[in-house]
């Protein structure tokens, strides 16, 4: 019996022994020899790592004006697990309903949300309508949770806001498909957030350091450190009021004619730095996703368009470089034949206007005239090579990025050339082509790289980067550039034939071609009847271009609308307001005699109680500009009173609202006693420096009231208002 005992001790301690002894190996093994190994492992679990997030640029407006930055954003997020056992999913489900506008059931599956074991889930984010909410939604959702925890006397209702950055837009709408948007997962999407994501984007940081169980950070551990990089800031060549003038101009053409898309662009014909560039329809970047499809479509620097009789320019400033345009030389107009074509080409007026010279012929818009001129005098070759120097078949360079365009016509193929020449057949251009052709007329035959960025900032090191014009070639010389400008400034002047006449403005040399083209049927086979593209590109004043518009009208509803009648007038518009804007004087003063000053100016009529479409109406009737304070749709004051003289160059103010209701307009260029009567309108303490017309304004505070202070200069000084204030084919 003692002798089992023994053996069995024996036994069970030579176990034990063993044990040990591999267990003693074991930690020597994992504790010396592989002890690198095994450190890093455990670093692993110690060590936290966080993402420093850049922000992202600012994109400004040329004077600053914010149009895209970073701003703080909430997530909502519930607890499943937690509202269920409080029993509130009822009256959470139908506040985040109200407030979010997110639908009841979608809700009530994320508040009811189980795992795969059975049991509710502890968090769930409300995607999409409560992802990266504004500060306004948060604190109605922050309220309710407090009137909640109160109502309850619980810490915890189950509702959470995580905080954290978004891009938003300050402007909405303004200038969407140039500046693009940057999606809620992060994704720069189209325009200019898309083309500039590398400089705008910035570069990401990390923080890694080491922590206990509790996740203390140890006082002695290790900390890695790279900072984040923010992104550079793009400051645009747009002027934010000229955007606004473009974009007022198209969306009120776009309502009257109800076109497939209607496109403008406004630029500096001496640098080709865009002010202002916009389509319809468009959308809201800071709700990108209630947009169309066909809301997105940049038709500016993307579609492609038989140009029409815009392009006559084109044939026109190759015809006098080349020495065969003579004004003066008469031609029979109505039609044309061309060799191996069955049917004549005719002018938009079939009958023709018999025997008129070449210059009443681009007045009249004539595409006799211009075959005569591309096709039987410039001829083929030379004609396609002045339409290649002029930039179409090839991409601008614009920073958004552009389709090259097509001029696919066949020189040996005479119809093709024929039409080629008054911009119909195989001849295919994008909007932002057209500007940079037309300004090269304009500029003294420069053509210039069309651009969007003025300047680069870079945030960390201070040092700005100036984007400057860039020269592409000498397409014509400065005197056929003079001359041409001179020929196109009477299609607008003359108004008894020009059919620009539409776009003139007394007091400014305007130069412009009008064009009506017929689209092709979606079969290919032939020209639609009923289908036009029609459009309007001109530069003013004459002597010096400061501003090009080109305004394009994509299937208007009217079938008697030409570029004459629906483009031009969008193009005045666009135009008179940008020449005041960036204070370009009218040869109009206000000196001289009454009588003088009475045969310059324009009477206003008496605009009170009438429907506000209708007000329009009459003021551009007689060329007067208006702007709309307050939102109503009668007018229920006007300033300056029925009677009155003013220039072209004044806008009318049609009040539409009860005062109380109204923001501060901007009043540049007004007379003294006209803002005066704004300002008592609106109940505001004025203060002026100065005398004679508005020049800028400025709101400020004082003593807890708000009061703004006016700058006036004598008329006839520059006027420069404070923007951060503030027939068919042929035609």
């Amino acid at each position: 019996m003692t002798k089992r005992i023994k053996l069995r001790t024996l036994l069970i301690g030579g176990f034990i022994t063993l044990f040990f002894a591999v267990l003693v190996g074991r930690v020597y093994w994992v504790q010396v020899v592989n002890a690198d190994y095994w450190a890093d492992k455990a670093r692993e679990i110690w060590s936290k790592s966080e993402t420093l997030v850049p922000v992202r640029g600012t994109i400004s407006d040329r004077d600053g004006n914010v149009l895209a930055m970073d701003s703080a954003a909430y997530t909502v997020a519930v607890n499943p697990q937690l509202i269920n056992k409080l029993g509130l999913e009822d009256v959470i489900v139908s506040k985040l309903h109200n407030v979010l506008n997110k639908p009841e059931s979608e809700l009530r599956d994320i508040v009811t949300s189980r795992g795969e074991n059975g049991e509710f889930r502890r968090q769930r984010e409300v995607r999409n309508e409560g992802w990266k909410i504004d500060k306004t939604l948060a604190d109605r959702i922050d309220k309710f949770t407090k009137e909640l925890k109160g109502q309850y006397d619980v810490e915890d209702v189950g509702i959470y806001l995580i905080k954290e950055q978004k891009r938003y837009y300050p402007k909405n709408n303004l200038a969407s498909h140039l500046i693009g948007y940057e999606a809620k997962e992060g994704q720069a999407k189209m325009g200019l957030e898309a083309a500039l994501d590398d400089v705008l984007s910035g570069e990401a940081g990390e923080i890694k350091y080491e922590r206990d169980g509790f996740g203390v950070i140890l006082e002695n551990g290790e900390v890695e450190f790279k900072p984040s990089r923010d992104g550079k800031n793009v400051k645009l060549t747009i002027d934010a009021e000229i955007q606004h003038y473009v974009e007022s101009a198209i969306k009120e053409a776009y309502d009257k004619y109800q076109p497939k898309s209607i496109t403008a662009i406004a630029a500096d014909p001496q640098t080709m730095e865009i002010l202002g560039m916009a389509n319809l329809p468009d959308f809201n970047p800071n709700e990108y996703w209630r947009g169309k499809a066909e809301d997105f479509d940049n038709h500016a620097t993307k579609s492609l368009y038989e140009p029409g009789s815009t392009f006559k320019i084109v044939t026109l400033a190759a015809a006098i470089e080349e020495g065969i345009f003579n004004p003066d030389e008469p031609y029979q107009s109505g039609s044309i034949r061309v060799k191996g074509w069955p049917r004549p080409i005719y002018d938009h007026k079939r009958e023709g206007w018999g025997t008129i010279s070449f210059l009443d012929g681009l007045k009249h818009s004539s595409n006799v005239a211009f075959v005569k001129l591309g096709y039987e005098r410039l001829q083929a070759a030379k004609l396609k090579d002045y339409i290649t120097k002029f930039g179409f078949g090839q991409k601008t360079g614009i920073e958004l990025g552009d389709s090259k365009g097509g001029i696919n016509f066949n020189p040996s193929i005479n119809i093709e050339v024929a039409t080629a020449a008054f911009g119909q057949g195989r001849v295919q251009v994008t909007p932002i082509q057209q500007v940079a052709a037309v300004a090269a007329v304009a500029n003294g035959g420069k053509l210039l790289v069309p651009h969007l960025v003025k300047e680069i900032e870079d945030p960390v090191t201070k040092k700005t980067e100036v984007i400057e014009p860039k020269v592409v070639r000498q397409v014509i010389s400065e005197k056929t550039a003079k001359l041409a400008g001179e020929y196109l400034e009477q299609v607008v002047s003359d108004q008894k034939i020009g059919t620009g006449k539409n776009a003139y403005i007394e007091g400014y040399r305007v130069a412009g071609k009008t064009g009506t083209a017929q689209k092709v049927e979606k079969n290919g086979k032939g020209y639609s009847t009923d289908k036009y593209v029609v459009s309007f590109i001109g530069y003013a004043p004459v002597e010096n271009p400061k501003v090009i518009v080109y305004v394009v009208v994509d299937e208007p509803n009217d079938p008697n609308a030409g570029g004459g009648s629906a483009a031009a007038p969008v193009f005045k518009d666009i135009m008179l307001q940008s020449l005041r804007h960036l204070g370009i004087k009218s040869s109009l003063t206000s000196t001289g005699d009454k009588n003088q000053q009475k045969g310059q100016t324009a009477q206003v009529p008496d605009l009170t109680d009438l429907k506000l479409a209708q007000a329009k109406e009459e003021l551009k009737a007689r060329s007067l500009g208006v702007e709309v304070v307050g939102k109503g749709g009668t007018v229920l004051q006007q300033i300056p009173k029925a009677g009155s003289f003013v220039s072209p160059a004044q806008r009318i103010y049609l009040i539409t609202e009860d005062r109380s209701k109204l923001a501060i307009p901007n009043m540049s260029g007004l007379s003294l006693r006209d803002a005066l009567e704004i300002c008592s309108l609106l109940q505001i303490r004025v203060y002026t420096e100065g005398q004679g017309f508005v020049t800028s304004q400025m709101l400020a505070k004082q003593n807890g009231e708000r009061v703004i202070k006016l700058k006036l200069a004598p008329p006839g000084e520059e006027l420069k208002s404070d923007a951060e204030n503030a027939g068919k084919a042929g035609d």
